[in-house]
């Protein structure tokens, strides 16, 4: 347990911002569940459009620090790349 009074206040400021990271991660994997739930049904404007709205949220979570920036290209490209197979 911490003793001092800046470590217990870390401590707080660490609980509020692992609640943060925390919903920020559940949006990011709903978005990208959306998009893995249309492209599992065939429908590539589904795909599309969940894409669409999965993307912004994605590079969201890179620039808040949640995922490396790369990782979040990654993610974006993966998907993209399994939607466009769909349509064509």
């Amino acid at each position: 347990m911490a003793n001092s009074r800046s470590a217990k206040k870390a401590i707080r400021k660490i609980e509020r911002r692992t609640d943060v990271s925390r919903t920020r991660r559940s949006r990011v994997r709903t978005f990208v569940r959306q998009v893995e739930d249309a492209i599992t049904s065939g429908d590539a404007a589904a795909a599309a459009t969940a894409l669409k709205s999965a993307q912004p949220e994605i590079i969201r979570a890179a620039q808040k620090g949640l995922y490396h920036r790369n990782a979040a290209a990654r993610k974006v490209s993966r998907l993209a790349k399994r939607v466009n197979a769909l349509s064509s």
